[in-house]
């Protein structure tokens, strides 16, 4: 079965999301990161995907005390995204208890500073974060929009040991309209050494046991639980097969 990734993105120390990346469309949420990664964890799940959407915007993370009070709570991989343009950044996102970073803008626009993390790290540690507008890779937390396809980003990281990467389609983040699965099945054919996450457009049961039908093998699902329309139960049941 795929595995079920539940996201938690941050600003401000809160539990958000955007629709389509775009902040001045941003949803607040009740529960704090804190009380939904509690959550996720009784759930049965292995990992969390979190994003500071702060610190994308900043290009440095600002939210570790949120991440170090979920690492304090939960027994579990967490996987963490946003700002991380710099080896300062990296490594305080690991001493605030990050099991894996996730590396966007700073892959397309410092390659050769994430091809040092990887051999450093190793591509369990690192993976990169590919938020893609059709196939163009975009920066910037997502405000920006480079010359490059992912196809091309993922090619340049392969001889350094790349084998992870969540690829977010930004058309259909937050917008529960269904996952893009002729592009990630392309990926994955493509790159069949690579582990692909799928992220963006998930909007209930039947998406995820498409993905799984397509031969996915990670999913992450945010706005969908926070719109009920995947429930916790549900989650527990996947993360029990």
């Amino acid at each position: 079965m795929i595995q079920i990734i539940p996201a938690i993105d941050i600003i401000g120390g809160k539990c958000v999301r955007l629709s389509q990346g775009d902040y001045d469309r941003v949803k607040v949420y009740d529960a704090s990161p804190v009380d939904m990664a509690k959550q996720f964890a009784d759930c049965g799940v292995c990992r969390i995907h979190l994003v500071d959407l702060d610190g994308a915007k900043a290009s440095k993370p600002l939210n570790l005390k949120t991440l170090e009070q979920i690492a304090n709570s939960v027994d579990l991989e967490l996987e963490w995204g946003g700002g991380l343009s710099n080896d300062q950044a990296l490594r305080d996102i690991f001493n605030a208890g990050a099991t894996c970073g996730i590396i966007g803008s700073a892959a397309v626009l410092s390659p050769e500073m994430f091809s040092g993390w990887l051999k450093e790290f190793a591509g369990q540690r690192m993976i990169l974060g590919a938020d893609v507008r059709g196939h163009k890779v975009a920066v910037k937390g997502w405000t920006e929009d480079s010359e490059q396809t992912i196809e091309q980003v993922i090619r340049r990281f392969l001889p350094d040991g790349l084998t992870q990467v969540i690829c977010t389609d930004i058309s259909r983040d937050g917008m529960l309209s269904g996952p893009n699965i002729e592009l990630y099945q392309q990926l994955q054919e493509a790159f069949p050494e690579v582990v692909f996450t799928v992220s963006g457009g998930v909007a209930g049961p039947r998406d995820i046991e498409a993905l799984a039908e397509a031969g996915m093998r990670k999913v992450i699902t945010g706005k969908a639980i926070y719109e009920n329309r995947i429930s916790l139960s549900q989650i527990r049941q996947w993360a029990a097969l």
